[in-house]
């Protein structure tokens, strides 16, 4: 008969090295992206200055764990990110359950983002749109409609950045992570975000010296 503390022990080491490579994962793929995305993270965080300043705002949006990346980024800004200074303004257009389902039911979940943006975007307005496929349906519907106010796009992807690469214009940005897992993909988009802020705040204020 099996030893039940022999077996929990051996299960135990299998776990712990299984996270020791989900860190190694993360660790590999943020390497990897500092090799090819610093320039990009650096000039969208230059063109959202650009737009804050000239009193635009930055809507966000995504589905999933990339809802809450679009939140976590609306928060930062209208909040603080690390250090206390003037709120900014940035809406995450994934918060407003009764117009999300309004929309869903009424029209489809195709239109939760893009119907926002017609009411709310305007020309100069900055979309952050985050999306690890790129093949998001109301994302891809957001961007479309962000383009026809004359907002710029900041698209955060990964993978080979799906219909959003090809429906993109000279005017956008995208910041794809080179990953094909979902997960090291989100990780690294939140990293993305927290650059994004710190560069807002050490233009506009100074900080993140």
């Amino acid at each position: 008969m099996p030893n039940f503390e022999d077996t929990f022990t051996a299960n135990e080491t299998n776990l712990i090295e299984r996270v020791k490579n989900l860190f190694n994962g993360s660790i590999q793929t943020k390497i990897a992206s500092l090799e090819v995305l610093p320039d990009l993270i650096a000039h969208a965080g230059t063109l959202m200055v650009e737009a804050l300043l000239g009193g635009h705002k930055i809507l966000s949006c995504g589905n999933g764990g990339s809802a809450c990346d679009a939140q976590h980024f609306s928060s930062e800004l209208l909040n603080r990110f690390e250090r206390d200074r003037p709120s900014l303004p940035a809406i995450a257009l994934t918060t407003d359950t009764s117009t999300l389902t309004s929309i869903a039911n009424d029209f489809s979940y195709t239109q939760v983002f893009s119907k926002q943006i017609k009411a709310l975007g305007q020309s100069g307005d900055i979309l952050l749109a985050i999306t690890t496929s790129g093949n998001s349906s109301n994302i891809l519907e957001a961007i479309k409609v962000a383009h026809q106010r004359e907002m710029p796009v900041i698209a955060l992807t990964g993978k080979d950045g799906g219909e959003t690469a090809l429906l993109l214009n000279e005017n956008d940005i995208e910041i794809r992570v080179p990953s094909n897992t979902t997960a090291r993909i989100q990780e690294t988009h939140l990293l993305i975000i927290h650059c994004l802020c710190d560069i807002i705040d050490h233009k506009l204020f100074q900080h993140g010296e």
